[in-house]
């Protein structure tokens, strides 16, 4: 067959659009959503070419308006999870055989099907299930989508491009073939663009995939689906399967074809996995790629030189923004008593304008959290806060599910350093401040590092340049995306590579080609030219 060296069209990031009044995005997303209220979506599970419906259905609720029901979705049992990986294990060969630049094709056209005739369903899907405002909505599952798919495909290309040197007489090459078996990825509710990514990413470099996402994510799932087959990905390649975790679980990892995990969840999950994974690994033909990003207790710590209202500002949208339920949403934050009366002043003016309600109503700039057992784990937090006197709940407090599942943005000042909401993760609107001395600024940082069993993402907001190097070195080990004078928050597929170290995961970096390198496996060939015909080498002649 014809060959070529073929160079991926080079990516940019994916222009975030306004919604400001008066715009045409806003128009079709607005008509987007009232389409999708009107109906109610009865939603498969995708096993090789097949559409399963097992009649054994769930319901699918909007957070905001938990008596709206959206469609139903059918869920699986273990024989779908059987299924599911016969479907990968068919499709296997023929999907890795398929030249490079078909596999990235699939995915760059899956990117333009979601920048332009899917944007508006895609978002629509992800407010509505989610509890995403638009411009929250735009930046995860459009823009972000988009990114991973655009520049994992220039990633790839990179990645097969990175050779050895030859010497004389000698052509050495590596090859990089997918992994020997299926990839299970379980994905989250938080991102629709992790939950695409997460199947994605070891598809484009060859492997065959079964996908569980989280329940409360199925609505938007459905709809990456539906552009991966529009796109012209084959059956069988990314199977979607809606099953309880220990039951999918007890399938894929007694399976002895097994050979990567892709994941975003909680720690107490992941390292429940890794331990299970461990305990079969005489299961396996080969020792299985583990891949996780999970969870964080993202800091923020300000010095006795920055700017109060940037620290605020930083604070606000770092800690509530899609209602904190972001991995790097700043949870804890330690401020000096100098600027500590303008930031809190800079704070309550902006949360006197914050509304809460239905992200339909795009004057909301805080929704619903995602569920009842979400809503109970944060309010549980809010009301011993109120008791303990450690703590003082200087904002907000606040909470109401009787529509949706509605938490004020809530913020605690901490008298001890190591108080619960400090060091425990809460994945809600929920932020503790501690203040500090500022000729602490040293002492303080090392209370960061310490605070914490998570290294994801932090923050330092500073005008003395010695005093953010002072920093940077101190919590070097302290968060995986580091953010001097910004809100931990944010990362942008193609300029800040995405994970963390410690209890939040492996740091494998999604959005970059590190990540993509732990799907596949590297052969090396040594061709050798004018092979040798005598054992004999000079130094066994005679003087």
């Amino acid at each position: 067959m014809p060959k070529g060296n073929y160079y991926i069209p080079t990516p940019s990031n994916e222009p975030v659009l306004t919604y400001a009044p008066g715009t045409p995005e806003r128009a079709a997303l607005k008509e987007a959503v009232a389409a999708a209220r009107k109906e109610q979506r009865d939603i498969p599970m995708y096993i090789g070419g097949e559409e399963v419906r097992t009649g054994n259905t769930l319901p699918m609720s909007p957070p905001y308006d938990h008596q709206h029901v959206l469609g139903h979705f059918h869920e699986g049992d273990a024989s779908h999870v059987n299924q599911a990986i016969d479907a990968a294990l068919a499709a296997k060969e023929d999907w890795e055989n398929l030249g490079w630049e078909h596999r990235a094709s699939i995915f760059l056209k899956a990117a333009d099907l979601i920048a332009g005739p899917y944007r508006a369903k895609i978002n629509a899907a992800t407010m509505l299930s989610q509890s995403k405002n638009a411009f929250q909505a735009e930046i995860d599952a459009a823009c972000e989508f988009i990114d991973f798919l655009r520049f994992n495909a220039s990633f790839m290309q990179e990645v097969y491009m990175e050779q050895p040197e030859s010497a004389p007489g000698i052509w050495n090459r590596l090859e990089y073939r997918p992994l020997e078996g299926f990839v299970f990825a379980i994905t989250p509710f938080n991102f629709t663009a992790i939950a695409g990514n997460l199947p994605a990413a070891p598809a484009l470099m060859g492997n065959t995939v079964v996908w569980k996402p989280s329940y409360t994510q199925i609505y938007s799932a459905q709809v990456i689906m539906e552009v991966f087959k529009e796109a012209g990905l084959p059956d069988g390649v990314i199977n979607l399967i809606y099953v309880d975790g220990p039951v999918a679980g007890d399938v894929v990892f007694k399976h002895n074809d097994f050979a990567g995990l892709h994941f975003t969840g909680s720690t107490g999950v992941f390292k429940h996995l890794w331990k299970t994974i461990g305990e079969n690994i005489d299961l396996y033909k080969t020792y299985p790629r583990i891949v996780g990003e999970t969870g964080g207790k993202d800091f923020v710590v300000a010095h006795k030189s920055a700017d109060a209202q940037e620290v605020a500002t930083g604070l606000i949208r770092g800690a509530f923004e899609f209602q904190g339920q972001k991995c790097s949403a700043a949870s804890r934050a330690y401020i000096p008593s100098n600027i500590w009366a303008d930031v809190k002043g800079h704070m309550a003016d902006a949360l006197k304008e914050i509304s809460m309600g239905s992200p339909e109503d795009f004057s909301n700039f805080v929704n619903a959290v995602i569920d009842k057992n979400a809503f109970n784990k944060i309010a549980k937090y809010i009301d011993q806060a109120k008791e303990d006197k450690d703590v003082d709940v200087i904002f907000g407090g606040n909470y109401d599910d009787s529509v949706g599942y509605f938490i004020e943005p809530t913020v605690l000042l901490a008298k001890d350093p190591k108080y619960t909401t400090m060091c425990e993760e809460i994945f809600g609107p929920v932020l503790t401040i501690y203040v500090y001395e500022p000729e602490e600024f040293e002492a303080t940082l090392e209370l960061v590092d310490s605070t914490s069993p998570y290294a994801l993402t932090g923050a330092v907001f500073s005008k003395d340049r010695y005093a953010i190097e002072l920093a940077a070195k101190k919590l070097k080990n302290s968060a995986g995306n580091f953010y001097i004078n910004d809100k931990p928050t944010g990362a942008v597929v193609g300029q800040q590579p995405f994970g963390g170290a410690r209890g939040s995961g492996t740091n494998d970096k999604a959005g970059a080609a590190m990540n993509l390198l732990r799907w596949v496996s590297a052969r090396t060939i040594k061709e050798t030219f004018v092979p040798p015909k005598s054992y004999r080498y000079p130094f066994l002649d005679k003087e």
